[in-house]
């Protein structure tokens, strides 16, 4: 498992606009609560490696083929890499809030090529960029099971990419945190918990 100092995990998302990928995480697992993400910060990855330090306007051009993503700094004592992507969850099942957690698959619809609602590009791209083969394993598991509990029996297929976690490049200041300083800021109608 990917880890930094203090034995935090990273893990990286791409669901369509990073301001709702990172609005939703945050809102369910809020840092002051210590529900398990310590930090998050919204970038671009996965995109051609000759590009360096792409901004947003170049990115939504399309010519980078970069994705809007968040990256996470979470606690896995807390809330384990499984339970981001979207295995039942033990902390939210050990509080009885809810009864399954499926997190990154419940908050967009992965079914969806570059595309979320009306947001249209490879910037908007399902993903989950893996920071080491435990990741993979663990990403590739759970969307087996999503996949048939949630989508084969409405005959969906989900289209999520999953690859290794390639250079990350931050996005300008004013995308950190956007939701939560401009809360009437456009935010993609799939970003919801759909089930």
């Amino acid at each position: 498992m990917s880890t930094t100092a203090l034995n935090t995990s990273i893990a990286t998302f791409a669901s369509g606009c990073f301001w709702g990928t990172e609005h939703i995480f945050l809102k369910h697992y809020p840092p002051a609560q210590n529900k398990g993400i310590l930090k998050t910060t919204v970038g671009f990855t996965g995109g051609n490696p000759l590009v360096t330090n792409p901004d947003y306007k170049t990115v939504c051009s399309g010519a980078t083929d970069h994705a809007e993503a968040v990256k996470i700094e979470f606690d896995p004592s807390i809330v384990t890499y499984a339970e981001l992507v979207g295995e039942a969850c033990r902390y939210t099942l050990r509080l009885l809030t809810h009864t399954n957690t499926e997190f990154f698959y419940r908050t967009h619809d992965p079914t969806t090529v570059n595309r979320q609602g009306g947001d249209i590009g490879t910037q908007y791209r399902s993903a989950i960029f893996t920071h080491d083969a435990e990741q993979e394993a663990t990403a590739k598991r759970v969307t087996e099971e999503v996949q048939a509990k949630h989508f084969t029996p409405k005959r969906d297929k989900i289209a999520t990419e999953i690859v290794s976690a390639g250079q990350w490049w931050d996005a300008e200041e004013y995308h950190q945190l956007y939701l939560f300083k401009n809360p009437s800021g456009y935010q993609c109608p799939t970003h919801r918990l759909h089930w």
